[in-house]
């Protein structure tokens, strides 16, 4: 019998990939398309969903011509999304209304303000697990029906519907128009606000809250479960598993245990820790999330730091300043000196996220000096991700209490040597690359291929787990200490740009 395999679709925030896998987890095949970034207004982040369908409609088969198969040798494909960014779209037509808010966008800063004034952040806390923070799906449907004539009517009618990127991209493989699926898993509905934590279904006190209409919504299903079958690009092949791409990486990652954690380093940096069935409550900054859920099995709980801002710091210098021409030269660039000669960058474009939930925060670079050349300035770019995740580590070992003894990283940026070493130094633990780098594409292909039985349990994809490079902390404690202490203060200075107070989660401040 031929071989067969399971195909992954990771809607990123700058790109979507399509991945095929084989039984030992392997990368068969790969095709990948960025998508344009719209950015009409400071604080605007915007994407055309349409382009991201046709995108996927382009390479998937090339996904499949490059492996020499067709989608009959396709035993299922599993689907990873970019988690927060939202999505309405006409039921009739398939058109979008609009463009996408991604997950980056701080336009609902108002919104959050007087849903704070009115109902208080622990009514948010409790029900739903997450911080009041522009980073969610609930504020930017509350400021469309705001700011878009007609929307709510619609909704509330059932005339348009309303997503993240993984329920438009089942609803148009499923059929669109013509008899799609709307639904959506546990992982991405706990990022909405919309969503019970422990009940997992859509809550009507926040529903009331929030002012949001039933008839829009998706259903809500487990991360792993033949959802259907696709009738376009891949007719006939099962729709296995959606996961939001963070949570995909914890699952790629075999992160089935608690106490298991990882981080994904891509254009934001997440650290997710494995909670089993104990939904924990943050008091340092952290949000507490699904995991994932597998067919009908107990849900399993993750604790959450997100970092809004560390590979798009890189795009950023590549791209706006134009001190590289492509993201792995900042590495070569950042090696032409041995230390940030006293500079730091804070990337608070989008204000800072865990652990400090601040949206009046702003970027800045402190320490600038006329002894200061580009190769510091590049060295502090990627110092800025070590220090950023310093400090979720520290929030999350408070929170547990049991300090991380080592950390498993995926993601693009961990190609980049200096950085890993860096971050090896600053968490004073050692940093662990997995063989397969692109866990969150492996993540849903695995979620997908159990559904449908293309392997038999978690033990067998722990098996296939495999590391390829380990980086060892060798920082003098003095030193790491003295500069994290540089760090924070730089993290003072930019606070307190933007109106809207300060938040923190799990606090009454």
């Amino acid at each position: 019998m031929a071989e067969r395999y399971v195909m992954s679709i990771d809607q990123g925030t700058a790109s979507t990939r399509c991945i095929i896998f084989d039984r030992g987890g392997r990368l068969v095949s790969m095709a990948q398309q960025e998508h344009q970034q719209h950015f009409p207004r400071p604080g605007w982040v915007e994407h055309d969903a349409a382009e991201i369908w046709r995108n996927l409609q382009r390479i998937v088969p090339q996904a499949l011509a490059h492996a020499g198969i067709g989608p009959d040798r396709v035993a299922a494909v599993g689907i990873a999304n970019q988690r927060e960014t939202t999505v309405f779209w006409d039921r009739r037509t398939g058109a979008p209304v609009g463009k996408a808010i991604v997950w980056q966008d701080t336009r609902t800063d108002t919104v959050i303000e007087d849903l704070e004034r009115k109902w208080g952040e622990d009514f948010f806390l409790e029900r739903c697990g997450l911080a009041l923070a522009t980073y969610f799906s609930g504020p930017r449907v509350r400021w469309l029906f705001d700011h878009t004539d007609g929307l709510y009517e619609r909704a509330a009618r059932g005339e348009v519907l309303c997503g993240t990127m993984e329920s438009w991209l089942i609803w148009n493989l499923t059929g669109g128009p013509y008899g799609g699926l709307h639904i959506t898993d546990v992982t991405n509905a706990s990022r909405t606000m919309l969503m019970n934590i422990r009940t997992l279904a859509w809550d009507d006190e926040l529903l009331t809250c929030f002012g949001i209409p039933r008839p829009m919504l998706p259903e809500i299903r487990p991360s792993s479960e033949c959802y259907g079958v696709a009738r376009s690009v891949l007719p006939g092949v099962r729709v296995g598993a959606a996961l939001g791409d963070q949570q995909a990486a914890l699952f790629g990652q075999t992160c089935f245990a608690p106490g298991e954690a990882k981080c994904t380093y891509g254009t934001g940096s997440f650290l997710l820790l494995n909670t089993g069935a104990n939904s924990v409550r943050s008091q340092h900054g952290l949000i507490t999330t699904v995991g994932y859920r597998l067919g009908d099995e107990p849900v399993v709980y993750a604790l959450e730091g997100s970092i809004a801002v560390t590979g798009s710091l890189v795009q950023w210098f590549r791209d706006r300043l134009g001190l590289i021409s492509s993201a792995p030269e900042i590495e070569t660039l950042a090696r032409t000196v041995d230390d940030n000669g006293g500079c730091y960058i804070v990337p608070a474009f989008s204000g800072l996220y865990a652990p400090h939930w601040r949206s009046d925060a702003r970027g800045v670079i402190v320490g600038l000096t006329s002894y200061i050349t580009k190769g510091h300035l590049a060295r502090a770019v990627l110092e800025a991700t070590a220090w950023q995740t310093r400090e979720v580590l520290d929030a999350m070992n408070a929170d547990s209490g049991v300090p991380l003894r080592s950390l498993k990283v995926d993601g693009g940026m961990t190609a980049n040597n200096l950085l890993m070493q860096f971050l090896a130094d600053v968490l004073d633990v050692p940093v662990v690359r997995p063989m397969a780098a692109e866990t969150v594409s492996l993540g849903a292909a695995y979620a997908a291929g159990l559904a449908v039985g293309y392997w038999p349990d978690l033990e067998d994809l722990r098996r296939n787990w495999h590391r390829a490079a380990q980086w060892l902390p060798s920082m003098a404690p003095e030193r790491r200490e003295s500069e994290y202490d540089n760090w924070r203060q730089a993290v003072e200075r930019s606070l307190g740009w933007i109106r809207p107070p300060k938040f923190s989660p799990g606090s009454s401040t």
